[in-house]
């Protein structure tokens, strides 16, 4: 079978990670469109964060243990799919529980993808590009909320949230051309494949039961803050007194730091290792994240809502390159899609819990000290349990 070069692997699945990161960032601004537009509560716009996430949760779980039954590639087309189609219905909604609904199946696509496209890219390089190569890939995470924050700024304001969501709807389309442009890099002998419930129970034996609890850990404490802050952040500028306008305008300003963030992990995680990155940069998310809760001035908001997307991002990449690298081949879908799916319940965590203390008028610095408190526990985890794997074999 011919053999996809590293950079055509890395640009055919990057951009199928970009178009994820597209809606994901996408649903930010519509949320905050849509307060005044359906006249939404804050426990609302809570659920309708928290509702993608579930649907994530739910997609990691399941396609990361289909991934290891039918193959990565197939798996990454198939989720693709599921969630641009998805966006492309959801300009039809037009109540907040339709919505809602169709939030869900987007988020079960979306959820996915994710663990899938970081495997087979784990599963299709050197050992000792194999971080940095996965980081890079997440890099296009912060392409794609560049754009995301690009289309709420110019097209929302004018002319609806609507012709904004359409517009991923056509990402179906790249999942064909996924589909003939990158080949399986695993092939495992029907014979050979445990079943399901064997998948499970092996993620927790004896061998993987340390590095398991480790990621889960992680995975909850980094979904968990990310999705409660950054689906927020439109919301939380108008709610400081900004304009609409204003806040997608400065969030923008803020989401152009994810791309140094993404770069300077991806040259570290060769040369540190992963634990040291993510530590060091779960460490400049957390003392971000409370200096942004604490932010008084406008030029306050900017450097630690950039010096949040920096860090933040960067731990992204570094989580994403050492997932798959704690499992061998036959469960390793399984074991990143079950750290995934917990994590995701985090991630409907963080926003409800948002919207409800926000309707208990408990402080924005308040609700951000808490997600400080959340990375620091994945930091610990990472430090007492995690080991390092930088040059490890996949087999």
């Amino acid at each position: 079978m011919q053999k996809v070069s590293e950079g055509k692997l890395l640009t055919v699945a990057g951009f199928a990670w970009l178009f994820d990161a597209l809606d994901v960032g996408l649903l930010s601004f519509i949320i905050a469109a849509l307060k005044s537009e359906w006249q939404l509560n804050t426990v609302q716009m809570g659920w309708l964060g928290s509702i993608s996430s579930i649907g994530m949760a739910v997609g990691a779980l399941f396609f990361g243990i289909l991934a290891d039954r039918i193959g990565r590639r197939d798996v990454l087309v198939l989720t693709l799919l599921l969630f641009s189609i998805g966006s492309g219905i959801s300009v039809l909604a037009t109540s907040f529980t339709i919505f809602a609904i169709i939030r869900f199946f987007v988020g079960a696509g979306l959820g996915g993808e994710l663990p899938v496209a970081s495997t087979l890219v784990s599963e299709s390089v050197a050992p000792e590009k194999r971080g940095r190569i996965v980081v890079l890939l997440e890099s296009f995470w912060a392409g794609g909320w560049i754009c995301a924050a690009l289309i709420a700024y110019f097209i929302i304001p004018r002319f609806g949230w609507r012709v904004a969501a359409l517009g991923t709807a056509l990402t179906a389309v790249y999942a064909l051309y996924i589909r003939w442009q990158i080949h399986e890099p695993v092939t495992v002998a029907k014979s050979e494949r445990p079943t399901l419930l064997q998948n499970i129970r092996a993620v927790w034996s004896a061998p993987y039961t340390k590095a398991t609890l480790m990621l889960w850990l992680l995975w909850f404490a980094v979904v968990f803050s990310y999705y409660g802050m950054f689906l927020w952040l439109p919301s939380v500028l108008v709610l400081k007194g900004y304009s609409l306008l204003n806040s997608f305008g400065y969030v923008l300003a803020m989401t152009l730091a994810q791309l140094p963030g993404y770069f300077t992990a991806a040259w570290l995680i060769e040369k540190w290792g992963r634990k040291w990155v993510l530590i060091v940069y779960l460490l400049g998310t957390a003392l971000s994240a409370y200096y942004f809760g604490h932010a008084a001035s406008l030029g306050n908001l900017l450097v630690s809502g950039a010096l949040l997307s920096f860090f933040d991002l960067g731990a992204w990449g570094a989580l994403y390159a050492y997932s798959p690298e704690q499992y061998p081949t036959a469960i390793r879908g399984t074991g990143t899609g079950m750290a995934a799916a917990f994590g995701r319940i985090g991630g409907i965590v963080g926003p409800l819990l948002v919207g409800y203390l926000l309707t208990a008028q408990v402080s924005v610095n308040a609700i951000f000290a808490i997600f400080t408190g959340a990375i620091i526990i994945g930091i610990l985890a990472v430090a007492l349990l995690g080991e390092e794997t930088r040059g490890r074999v996949l087999a």
